[in-house]
């Protein structure tokens, strides 16, 4: 549990950098969330509003100060079939219920489960959202849709961007880049897409509401599978993202802590008309790079956005998309470990595979939870090939051709039960049967049944079999699990 001084140091540690950091994620999170909004098939202001609510609540209650946490692309395309088949209502309650679902994983401490996500996944996860994050700009730039003057004004803010750093860091280069295009835009009457060209910005402040829905039993069950996927997503995706904002940060932060801030700001965003989202790499990057350390750069980027598209909509509306594009583009390169190409010729060759897997699903897929369970699946897979490589059995005949004895070495689970079983030699009919399993650790009920028959072989063939060595959780396990020494155990094995 933070203490109340480090709490409010997240506040106030950095104030100057949090204000110009928010204000530029703010910029940036407009046309996103207009974009989110269209995905999922509902009003721009859906987006809008939830963007601004969960970026403020996520700053308040969330456990990763300096993260951004808006309506995203992940959770809207979860919700594309139920707004088409029942409507906004519904989208509105499966919102509130995959937030109290995310507030129920972070009381039981379910972060813990961000652990096994190797680096490998993480590498592939940050580079295929660096993949998509640039394919997101590419209608902006179609040449069929616009003009060569497009290029040159994104040309100009990826110049502005790396540029002017040169010159001073008082002030982020992205949001440089973005006054002076508007500028010269506006002064020079280029035609060019605008924010306002997204759609219309809402002109009013959001309201409580309670969506308008029958209370009833079928209702959940329409709701819930999608509440669920939501809820799943939306952590994965924000944990994974907390995971990076602590490495650029070189700082530990709360995951469960987050578990309950990203519920609570999607609970209370359903009730105000907003679409369920949750934490956001790209905008985070950009919260990061801009200087933004604190919580007050998410609450900053919040408040800002709602005061820009509802009381400043027609000023927002002239920024040209080309400088939208630009600090995108820029997030993108930032985003991408381009050490992780050239890594690949020194990586172990299982690392590097469970790497391109992860990006090669989530660019074909769009569906970042999708391409990260195909990359913790392949982890598991090579991590079990490689422990049960690291798995031996010898064995020794004493002088008198009486004795037998087999000793374990390494993990026996089940992908090394083959290589067990096939260690020893049931056709001899020694007179007693060793088994030493000092050296080893039973782990799994697929180990427990191969001692199982293997020691009910042994004694088929009338050999006394003796295991020794047994850890104390070995032991404890194979008591519970084995049947060897139960009665009908030999039946067992004639079942079999």
């Amino acid at each position: 549990m933070i203490s109340i001084d480090a709490y409010r140091g997240q506040w106030l540690g950095n104030i100057r950098g949090d204000l110009l950091a928010g204000i530029v994620v703010a910029l940036a999170l407009i046309p996103e969330a207009i974009a989110f909004s269209i995905i999922a098939g509902v009003d721009p202001k859906v987006g809008l509003y939830a963007s601004f609510s969960i970026a403020v609540i996520t700053a308040i209650t969330g456990g990763r100060p300096g993260m951004i946490s808006a309506a995203t692309a992940a959770t809207a395309v979860l919700m594309v079939t139920l707004v088409a088949e029942h409507g906004l209502e519904y989208l509105l309650a499966a919102t509130v219920l995959a937030g109290l679902l995310q507030i129920a994983a972070g009381f039981l401490r379910l972060g813990f489960v961000m652990r096994y996500v190797s680096k490998s996944v993480m590498t592939g996860f940050v580079n295929a959202l660096a993949i998509l994050i640039f394919m997101a700009q590419l209608p902006e730039l179609d040449p069929r849709h616009v003009t060569w003057l497009t290029y040159a004004l994104v040309a100009g803010g990826l110049a502005i961007i790396y540029l002017f750093p040169m010159v001073t860091t008082a002030v982020p280069s992205p949001l440089v880049t973005i006054v002076v295009l508007t500028a010269l835009t506006v002064a020079f009457g280029w035609d060019v897409r605008t924010v306002g060209d997204m759609g219309a910005l809402p002109d009013t402040l959001p309201v409580f509401l309670i969506p308008d829905i029958p209370l009833t039993f079928e209702t959940l069950q329409i709701i819930l599978p999608y509440s669920v996927a939501v809820a799943v997503v939306g952590l994965l995706e924000s944990l994974m993202t907390q995971n990076i904002v602590d490495d650029l940060t070189d700082t530990k932060s709360d995951r469960d802590q987050e578990c309950v801030g990203q519920g609570l700001a999607n609970t209370a965003t359903g009730f105000i008309g907003g679409m369920a989202g949750c934490a956001m790499i790209g905008q985070s990057i950009i919260n990061v790079k801009s200087g933004g350390r604190g919580r007050l750069s998410s609450f900053t980027a919040g408040v800002v956005l709602l005061i820009l598209v509802v009381g400043l909509g027609d000023a927002v509306s002239v920024i040209p998309m080309p400088a939208l594009v630009a600090i995108m583009i820029m997030v993108s390169i930032g985003t991408f470990s381009w050490s992780s190409i050239r890594n690949l010729r020194v990586h172990p060759r299982s690392s590097s595979v469970v790497m391109l897997a992860t990006v090669a699903v989530v660019v074909y897929t769009h569906n970042l939870a999708i391409g990260v369970l195909v990359g913790v699946l392949l982890s598991g897979i090579f991590f079990a090939a490689k422990i049960a490589q690291l798995f031996r059995v010898t064995s020794e005949i004493s002088a008198d051709g009486r004795v037998r004895t087999y000793r374990v070495e390494g993990q026996l689970f089940y992908g090394s039960v083959e290589d067990f079983m096939e260690a020893f030699d049931f056709r001899e009919a020694p007179e007693r049967v060793v088994i030493d399993v000092t050296h080893a650790h039973i782990w799994d009920i697929s180990s427990v049944q191969a001692l199982d028959m293997a020691i009910l072989k042994l004694r088929r063939d009338g050999a006394e079999v003796e295991v020794v060595g047994m850890n104390e959780a070995t032991e404890t396990l194979v008591d519970r699990l084995a049947i060897h020494d139960k009665p009908g155990a030999m039946d067992a094995l004639t079942g079999h």
